[in-house]
């Protein structure tokens, strides 16, 4: 959904003559200040910092596995001569196939009619879950942090802790700090630590979900604009409500609460507080009490995906131009400094913006993604057209094509 309100904002409308002009200049300024508002501007910000930071930590992370694969061949070489056996390292990745594009539309909707028809039998399974996901990926999005504040007290060793394996100081820190987060969330409900585990949430996805092509990203986000527009403007016809913000703004109970009175002690524990699940950012008004913007982590997430893809083939670009110049000549001219992530990245931006205005105008939650795709997904497509590369891009964008070689007389 789009960065909407979660309060009502509902006017009264004066009795009496009101002029035209009058009241379109005021819905014009209403309509401004709603899009500037400060909870407006966050999820915004926000919103392309995370994509920024998943896509860049996404690229490092494939950065440092070629490194270790390189130094591992290296080795190998050696072992071969020893007679030592040779290791390979697994991926770390999820790569999406045109498989995987087509279904997760289809599994999504199935997803959301089940927390739809069966939150309130199902509610501390998905607390639960929920929780123990969210820590592993606020933990991964902390990781940085807690290594540059440690990084003078260790020496980076692995402390081994048997069938758990092997992890250094500042992992077994962010692990910690993000325990400790998610369940001061569960005591309190705030919504600033809901969002703390929804960032991380954005930023693993981002970071170790991959798509090979733009022809599986293409499928993925046309499939998932369909979703969402059922299910925001379509499902209120068939469910008599609209699915999709029903799901989202449901709270669950607190599994401290429903412990305590399985326990039978809800006199000795204070009452805990209902939560709202981390799918979503939701971001207070500073100015207007009670006013929320929220963007579900989906809107973050699926495009997040394919910025990630063109930071990729930006990066494996230009490490071809480097190595090998007569196989991708440098390009010439302004539009060569407009790489595909900044072109993606702007897209975004205006797709959110355009969202916003469009929620703010017709005071109903909006498909982001609606807007998110085709500003995103076509002027990417008119780029690589334009650039040479669509062809490539869409198939098999990360292959090198090797010069033919001509025999010499």
């Amino acid at each position: 959904m789009s960065p909407g309100s979660l309060n009502g904002g509902a006017g009264a409308a004066a009795a009496g003559y009101i002029d035209s002009s009058s009241a379109t200049t005021n819905t014009f300024q209403i309509a401004a200040n709603g899009i500037m508002d400060s909870s407006r501007v966050s999820t915004c910000l926000i919103s392309m910092l995370l994509i920024v930071y998943g896509s860049f930590r996404s690229l490092n992370i494939e950065q440092e596995a070629r490194e270790r694969e390189l130094k591992k061949r290296n080795e190998s070489t050696t072992n071969l001569l020893t007679g030592e056996p040779v290791q390979q390292e697994t991926s770390k990745f999820a790569t999406l196939d045109t498989m995987h594009a087509l279904c997760l539309p289809l599994g999504a909707s199935i997803s959301l009619l089940i927390m739809f028809f069966f939150f309130d039998s199902m509610q501390l399974l998905f607390a639960v879950c929920t929780a123990i996901i969210a820590t592993v990926a606020l933990a991964f999005l902390l990781l940085p942090m807690c290594q540059y504040i440690i990084r003078p007290c260790t020496d980076g060793t692995r402390i081994s802790f048997g069938v758990c394996g092997r992890f250094t100081a500042a992992e077994l820190f962010s692990f910690t700090l993000s325990v400790s987060i998610v369940c001061v969330w569960v005591l309190t409900g705030h919504w600033l630590l809901m969002d703390a585990m929804g960032m991380g949430l954005c930023v693993a996805f981002i970071a170790f979900v991959r798509l090979p092509s733009l022809k599986v990203s293409t499928l993925l986000l046309t499939g998932l604009l369909i979703y969402d527009v059922f299910w925001v403007f379509f499902s209120s016809y068939i469910f008599s409500t609209n699915v999709m913000v029903k799901v989202a703004t449901r709270p669950a109970d607190n599994p401290v609460g429903i412990v305590a009175r399985k326990l039978n002690l809800g006199n000795m524990v204070k009452e805990a507080p209902k939560l709202n699940l981390p799918g979503k950012l939701v971001f207070p008004s500073i100015h207007n009490t009670g006013h929320f913007s929220m963007l579900g982590l989906g809107d973050i997430v699926m495009p997040g995906l394919l910025l990630c893809f063109v930071l990729r083939y930006d990066a494996y670009k230009k490490a071809q131009i480097v190595t090998n110049d007569q196989m991708l000549p440098p390009p010439k001219g302004v539009g060569s400094r407009l790489t595909y992530f900044h072109c993606s990245l702007l897209g975004y931006f205006l797709g959110l913006l355009t969202a916003t205005v469009s929620s703010e105008v017709f005071k109903a939650a909006q498909p982001a993604l609606l807007y998110l795709v085709p500003f995103t997904l076509l002027p990417l497509l008119t780029m690589a057209y334009l650039k040479g590369d669509l062809r490539r891009m869409w198939s098999e964008p990360f292959i090198t094509q090797q010069p033919s070689k001509q025999l010499e007389v």
